[in-house]
């Protein structure tokens, strides 16, 4: 079975696709995972996630997947008018 690795470096930071391995079950990948990708002590975390169950978008399609938000001005912290005395972040 493969699965896809994330190692999560130092605390506060997120979980960065590293690599694949191919194990039995989850158990085995994730010994596996810390043997390969954490072998100096750069993870505080690692996720193992069967390559099956990843769904993901085409960069072929990204116009016509990412076109829909676009057209949404009030997403965008420019519609918006702060008012006065609001405290700015």
């Amino acid at each position: 079975m493969l699965f896809e690795v994330f190692v999560r470096p130092r605390r506060g930071l997120s979980h960065t696709h590293v690599g694949s391995l191919h194990a039995p079950d989850p158990e085995m990948a994730l010994r596996n995972a810390r043997d390969v990708y954490t072998r100096r002590q750069e993870g505080v975390s690692i996720w193992v996630v069967p390559a099956e169950s990843i769904t993901a978008s085409s960069p072929d399609e990204k116009d016509a997947f990412f076109d829909p938000a676009a057209d949404k001005v009030y997403r965008h912290p420019t519609f918006y008018e702060v008012p006065e005395g609001a405290p700015h972040l």
